[in-house]
């Protein structure tokens, strides 16, 4: 038989009518139930004894040991005990046997009673009228000829509907065509059977129900096909010729199937249902079709379907608003079709701009010609956006992505023709709706189009403009703890009727959402993805081609909570304790309440081995424990529970396993029971138990809680120690895993048998979860623990328990609920309620929370609830003074938050003072400043001042003494700012001096002065002596500045500025030594430090020298010099000094001792500025060579040969004198002195005579000068080191001729002497290089000894210049090479 899925906008339709019965009729439940437990019972007589004459039949005989009498019964208990295994097996499978054939009977007994409570059920709904309505309407068919065909539908009304089957409006008549049709009616559900479909069946069928209140009628269309024409087509998709194992003969369950979904455009969704399927034959998947709103899907671009691996899915890539709708699965199979449906939802994406309404959905076209294309639309949902004004139209050649916008302005209704179409062409369309915001994403585009003549078309011309009116009254129905159901009455106009728009919103809020974004056809929805528990209100508008009609008035506020049923069965009953006569059970409430609270609990018995039920009690029992009493000792009992709620006694429980009567006599306590959970979590949860009826022959001392995940045996036992209270937190779960707990109870004679097992739980929170939250009420000071709950219904409520037992109407504490919050709130708080709080929202999947108060918690919250119940105004600050200008005092206290009626009142030494003269009191609302102002002040106010606030019920008072040393201080504050003011009358500075060090390390001493003309003069004094600075202050620009530049200790002193004019004078000072001046050194070290170079090595004849340069430098700095970590001190072998530029450490006469890392360190008091060098390795032995070098040049430059004095430059003579030309010469070793004229070596004779006496004097003398003698005279004087040539010009003149103007000689380059010993003097001197000028700055031409050159060769004398011209020649003391001998 095929399992048949009610549309969901259908599904829930029945509920509502028992919702509403049993809302009117809740109150006379209880006192009917008797009564019908009464029927019940009777009906389950009969049912009993028509199983016993079944079981009397041959298939099965009644044991004869069963009917014996007492001697026989113990007869057989004797024979019986000495049996052995063979006897055992018998009995085994005659009690299996029995079993099964119980289970039989019991499910034909169950099927009986449902039908009886149907039967009652619709007896008891007659007194509500309806008019018949359809539930499940009819399904068109397309079938193969000779394949039978089902047509049916569900009805529902009061009286009970006629339901007709008419076929193309004529009636069906079964006895006009004997065994062709079949007609049946079923609990509502209404069909008609065709066998063997021929051609000529294919017709519109329909079936009209009808009461005394009305008439519906639903219609389907049934094709049959011939498979053997060739113009014949399959419609489902099946082949026609059927294979030894075709899809249509496996049998098909399904199993998950796709819930009600959501999507957004753009995105993509997958409906998957699974299935089980027998035979599972991989080539040979089931058939399965897939439909939206009844229409068949096909696979496309925008529609995947696949039947593969055990589940049917449906993918829809590129969702559009266009797929919204009711999508339903039919499986076919073996007994007929199997089927599931469920509502897709699509929402809006996200408008290109904000504000801009959806895109518009179902863009077709019609009356396509040559000459147009007739597009139409449906209008999109307007919720809180704009009113849509209008729409464009685009088109595109199929093939192509460029879109072309048809309309130059917006069309106002859902319809438009576009022109200019090219013959032959295809084209797609798309439309955007527009309205003051902007303009909607593109709708998805429509079908392909070709623009051709058409002979025949259908025309979609719309004469009717406007909109519909509104639809009629909305009401909205209970329906699931997530949707709710909502019709309404369609509008009194239904021409051009495309569907309908749901609105819903909040209760309370302002925003309305979309319930649906694709015109719904019916005038009955249901509402998912609801919050439960929240109310809300709906309202519908009626879609046309024009637009959106007027919003309909809004339906009354509704809770979503489910509709009202009976509960489900109870189950898990367990057997807790037995004396022999009765029998306690207990059972788990049931798992779906029905909506309303589970009120009572009906217990029924039966003999093990009889199939009769007989009820234990009458009266509702409340408790999930009952004793069962006048049992027989010694036999196997059965039970079963009902439970019952306002809408009457749901189906009974499960048979429980044989019990046996008989007196437990055990000394260990029996099973504990009713095993409930608490505050489930990821890592934890509260397992809760009730002690064991049954305690053994001793009280219970504790318990033991075991743990085992689920599907395992393996328990673990959680606590080491019996706890004695009724609950354990479990902690060190994992968060998704299922566990299964049991508990055993221990007493001093050991530890009972377990629990039964609890339900599984899994170890995950539930989405939303919230704890229990501690607080003080903000306006009556009350102390409370408050809950949210994640979810509620209408029959849920807040238990609180302390540490796991209920509070109930305790005088300490107060429960109030409202809406999803409860609070418990405390009445007279202490130690007594310090302890763990729980709450347990019931009827939910386990909302629950716990909060233990602490003792600090706790007292904490009493002092703020202290301070609610006796309001105190908060301050800020308390009462304070503060000096302002002139003098004045202001005394004044802040408050946290004033009100505009406070009021207040200052006392001072115990007097109340008010606003007046000498003193001003205000305050400000906004800043909660109270203040009072004191003109003048001295010292008749000393004392104590006293400010008392009264702001509401809250008052408050703030002192402030003010004697002794305080008042001391304030009134010479007072005074001093008295004078500031009078100072500043005049000019006066409006910053005294300070001082600032700028990037190049000046020191600068400023001012800002204020007040000022340009009368005003400005001094500078250092120790009382004035300063005249290069640029004279400006004091009308407002500041003057004395720059200090290469700052040093020279600079300490006393720095005074002066400001003068005609209105008066004023002066700062500033003393820069002691803390000042290290201020200043610091200032330019951390400047200096920052622009620090890196260590640069230099070698000197003396040693190595290591230099850091910087912006500036003085040894006021706090310089450290450090060799491998060690501080360096100033010693003759280290030296340490510098210049304005760098700081150096000289290293004289280095040695390995000096290897290593140097390091300088620059510090300003907070930053020290390190800089390194490695003096080690290569580098260190590069530099000790250039060291050695520099140091044997530098001793040769000092022993080497030199004229020390005694020789001009010039000398003039006349003829027949005597020229002596004597000098001092020196050199280590003694020199040797050679002389020259015209750069010829001189020999010593009579005319010219030649001496060098003691190794210093040198001469050369020229008896009775000629004119021949002028000329060009030198003196070489050279030892091993070097040596020096100086040169003489001699001009000698006739007598009675007048004084020739002396000419100088060119300078003589530099001739270097031979490394070693000299070589012997020659008589034949070589003349000099003639170009060899030598730097202006050097005096003296030095040879050195160390650099060996080869001997000049001697050229024409250069003629010598006038004297009064600046000669290149070097002066008298110039260092000159001296030429070798040859």
């Amino acid at each position: 038989m095929a399992s048949q899925v009610i549309p969901w906008y259908k599904k829930k339709h029945v509920s509502q009518v028992k919702t509403d019965y049993a809302y009117h009729h809740s109150k006379h439940v209880v006192k009917q139930q008797t009564e019908s437990r009464k029927t019940s019972c009777k009906s389950a007589s009969q049912v009993q004894a028509q199983a016993t004459e079944a079981m009397a039949e041959p298939a099965y005989t009644v044991p004869v040991f069963r009917q014996r009498t007492a001697e026989e019964t113990e007869e057989y208990q004797r024979v019986t005990s000495n049996v052995g295994k063979g006897l055992a097996v018998i009995q085994e499978e005659l009690h299996r046997m029995r079993m099964a054939t119980k289970a039989q009977v019991d499910s034909i007994a169950i099927q009986r009673e449902v039908k009886d409570l149907m039967r009652k059920s619709g007896d008891l709904l007659e007194e509500f009228p309806k008019m018949p309505d359809f539930l499940v309407a009819l399904r068109p068919h397309t079938v193969w000829e000779k394949t039978p065909v089902k047509l049916f539908c569900t009805v529902e009304g009061n009286p009970r509907p006629i339901v007709k089957w008419y076929k193309g409006g004529v009636l069906v008549n079964p006895l006009d065509a004997p065994g062709k049709y079949k007609i049946e009616s079923k609990y509502g559900v209404h069909s008609l059977i065709i066998s063997r479909c021929v051609v000529s069946d294919t017709a519109e069928y329909s079936a009209v129900a009808t009461n005394q209140h009305g008439t519906a009628t639903s219609k389907a269309t049934i094709i049959v096909k011939r498979p053997g024409g060739a113009t014949e087509f399959c419609q489902l998709g099946l082949v026609p010729h059927l294979t030894e194992i075709h899809p249509s003969k496996l049998e098909v369950t399904l199993l998950e199937r796709f819930p009600v979904s959501f999507g957004v455009e753009g995105n993509s969704i997958k409906l998957v249902c699974t299935m089980v399927v027998v035979p599972d034959l991989p080539n040979i998947p089931p058939l399965a079709q897939w439909y939206r709103d009844d229409k068949l899907l096909k696979p496309s671009k925008l529609v995947e379907m696949s039947v593969n691996g055990g589940a049917a899915c449906l993918i829809l890539p590129h969702l559009a608003k266009d797929d919204e709708g009711l999508y339903t699965l039919r499986i076919f199979t073996k007994d007929g079709t199997t089927e599931h449906s469920a509502y897709l939802f699509v929402s809006d994406a996200a408008p290109p701009v904000a504000g801009a309404p959806g895109a518009p959905i179902n863009v077709k076209a019609f009356d396509i010609n040559s000459e147009y294309v007739l597009v139409a639309w449906k209008p999109p949902n307007t919720v809180n956006e704009a009113p849509i004004t209008g729409y464009f139209v685009d088109r595109c050649e199929a093939g192509s992505d460029t879109w072309v916008q048809c309309n130059d302005s917006p069309v106002k209704v859902c319809k438009y023709p576009v022109h200019g179409l090219s013959l032959g062409r295809s084209y797609h369309f798309r439309v955007r709706a527009v309205n003051k915001a902007g303009i909607s994403r593109p709708s998805r585009k429509s079908d392909q189009v070709t623009a051709i003549d058409a002979a025949e078309s259908e025309r979609l011309h719309g004469t009717d403009e406007g909109v519909p009116s509104a639809p009629g009254k909305v009401v909205a129905t209970r329906n699931t703890k997530s949707s709710v159901f909502v019709q309404w009455e369609p509008p009194k106009s239904q021409k051009n009727l495309l569907g309908y728009y749901i609105d819903g919103r909040a209760a309370g809020s302002k925003d309305w959402f979309a319930c649906n974004h694709k015109p719904f056809r019916h005038n009955r929805f249901v509402v998912h993805g609801l919050i439960p528990g929240e109310t809300y209100v709906f309202r519908v508008q009626a879609v046309s081609m024009f637009g959106l009609s007027e919003e309909s008035q809004e339906s009354s506020p509704i809770a979503v909570e489910p509709a009202l049923a009976t509960p489900s069965a109870p189950y898990g009953i367990t057997m807790l304790s037995s004396d022999g006569s009765s029998i306690t059970v207990a059972w788990k409430s049931p798992k779906h309440c029905g909506g309303s609270k589970v009120n009572a609990y009906y217990i029924d018995k039966r003999d093990a081995d009889t199939l009769v039920w007989k009820e234990v009690n009458l009266s509702a029992v409340t408790e999930r424990i009952c004793t069962v009493d006048s049992l027989k000792e010694g036999t196997f009992y059965e039970f079963r529970i009902q439970a019952g709620n306002l809408a009457g006694v749901g189906l009974p429980s499960a048979p429980s396993a044989p019990m046996k009567c008989e007196a437990w006599t055990m000394a260990e306590p029996g099973p504990a029971y009713d095993l409930s959970f608490s505050e489930v979590r990821g890592d934890s949860l509260v397992i809760l138990w009730k002690a064991p009826v049954y305690t053994g022959k001793s009280a219970v001392t504790g318990y033991f809680v075991d743990m085992a995940e689920k599907g395992t045996s393996e328990f673990v036992t959680l606590n080491e120690e019996a706890v004695s209270h009724h609950y354990l937190q479990v902690a060190g779960l994992q968060e998704g895993k299922t566990y299964v707990f049991r508990v055993r109870a221990v007493n001093a004679n050991g530890v009972g048998k377990p629990s039964q097992l609890s339900e599984p739980v899994c170890a995950k929170a539930l989405p939303g979860t919230k704890e229990i939250v501690a607080g003080v009420d903000e306006e009556t000071g009350d102390i409370f623990l408050s809950l949210e709950a994640c979810e509620i219904c209408e029959t849920s409520k807040f238990e609180w328990s302390k540490n796991y037992k209920p509070i109930g109407d305790c005088p300490r504490a107060k429960v109030t609920a409202k809406g999803r919050t409860s609070r418990l709130t405390f009445t007279n708080p202490d130690k007594e309620d310090l302890g763990r709080y729980s709450v347990v929202v019931t009827d939910t999947d386990g909302d629950s929370s716990s909060y233990t108060l602490t003792e600090d918690a706790l007292n904490t919250m009493l002092e703020l609830s202290y301070s609610i119940k006796h309001p105190v105004v908060p301050l800020k600050h308390s009462l304070n003074y503060e000096i302002l200008e002139k003098g004045h005092v202001r005394f004044w206290v802040q408050a946290v938050k004033l009100s505009p009626s406070v009021s207040y009142r200052f006392i001072v030494n115990d007097k109340e003072v008010t606003s007046g003269e000498g003193q001003k009191i205000s305050h400000d609302v906004a800043s909660g400043v109270i203040q009072m102002t004191v003109d003048h002040f001295t010292r008749a106010n000393e004392g104590t001042y006293t400010v008392q606030i009264h702001d509401g019920k809250a008052k408050t008072q703030s002192s402030l003494v003010l004697v002794g040393d305080v008042f001391k201080a304030a009134l010479k504050e007072a005074e001093f700012q008295r004078k500031e003011h009078t100072r500043k009358q005049g000019p006066h500075f409006s910053e005294y001096l300070y001082f600032k060090v700028t990037e190049d390390c000046t020191v600068t001493l400023a001012c800002k002065v204020a007040n000022v003309k340009k009368e005003s003069a400005f001094h500078w004094y250092k120790e009382d002596e004035e300063i005249v600075p290069e640029t004279p202050p400006n004091v009308v620009s407002g500041a003057c500045a004395l720059p200090l530049p290469l700052f040093s200790r020279k600079d300490q002193g006393v720095y005074k500025a002066v400001l003068s004019d005609d209105r008066g004078k004023d002066t700062s000072v500033f003393d820069i030594s002691g803390k000042v001046f290290d201020d200043i050194i610091n200032a330019i070290a951390h400047i200096a430090g920052a622009s620090a170079s890196d260590l640069v090595m230099q070698c000197t004849p003396e040693g190595i020298r290591l230099q850091c340069y910087m912006s500036y430098y003085t040894e006021e700095m706090k310089t450290v010099w450090k060799h491998k970590g060690n501080k360096i001190a100033s010693s003759e072998k280290m030296r340490i000094g510098g210049t304005a530029e760098m700081a150096w450490m000289q290293i004289c006469d280095p040695s390995d001792k000096e290897k290593g890392q140097y390091a300088i360190e620059i510090s300003d008091g907070v930053t020290t500025h390190t800089r390194t060098f490695d003096l080690s390795g290569q580098a260190y032995t590069d530099a000790y060579e250039e060291y050695l070098r520099l140091k044997a040049a530098a001793f040769a430059e000092k022993n080497r040969g030199r004229v020390v004095g005694g020789l001009p430059d010039v000398v003039t003579i006349m003829e027949e004198k005597s020229l002596s030309l004597t000098c001092t010469v020196w050199g280590e070793p003694t020199p040797e002195v050679s002389w020259f004229k015209n750069e010829q070596e001189v020999a010593s004779n009579e005319h010219t005579k030649v001496t060098f006496d003691g190794g210093k004097f040198a001469s050369l003398v020229i008896n009775k000068v000629t004119p021949e003698d002028s000329g060009k005279y030198s003196i070489n004087v050279r030892n091993k080191y070097g040596g020096e040539f100086v040169e003489i010009t001699v001009s000698v003149y006739k007598h009675g001729e007048p004084i020739p103007e002396p000419k100088v000689g060119q300078p003589k380059a530099a001739t270097p002497a031979p490394p070693k010993s000299p070589a012997p003097p020659s008589k034949t001197p070589a003349p000099a290089p003639s170009k060899a000028p030598t730097p202006a700055q050097s005096q003296k031409s030095s040879t050195p000894a160390s650099t060996p050159g080869s001997t000049p060769v001697p050229k024409s004398p250069t003629p010598t210049p006038p004297r009064s011209v600046k000669s290149p020649t070097p002066p008298r003391f110039m260092k000159s090479p001296t030429p070798p001998r040859k």
